[in-house]
């Protein structure tokens, strides 16, 4: 119940629900700017993705390749892929998190 019997001014919720979305899709375009790394095999392996988890790089030293063992060398690249999405992740969190519980009581909005 709204305190001295009154409306909730809408024009007011929805101003606030807009700069909610304004601020999301900011944060959104920030982490698809962002880029983060992560490494595996003592950096052998170094896997680069944007903070939204798209694969934009991966550096191979040579003395990872070993023709007789590729097997090795294809679970350093997923381990240097995974500890970059992981990295993406809690970028992720950090940016998008206070957003969310902004969001959360606005049913809809995320």
């Amino acid at each position: 119940m709204i305190p001295g019997g009154g409306q909730p001014n809408m024009q007011q919720l929805l101003q606030q629900a807009q700069k909610m979305q304004q601020d999301l899709a900011r944060a959104q375009e920030e982490l698809a700017a962002t880029q983060v790394e992560g490494q595996a095999g003592g950096g052998l392996v170094t896997a680069t993705v944007t903070g939204s988890g798209e694969l934009r790089g991966l550096v191979i030293d040579p003395k990872a390749v070993d023709p007789e063992d590729t097997e090795t060398l294809a679970d350093l690249i997923v381990a240097a892929v995974q500890a970059a999405n992981d990295n993406a992740q809690q970028l992720q969190q950090a940016k998008l998190g206070p957003l969310a519980q902004g969001m959360g009581g606005m049913p809809g909005l995320f």
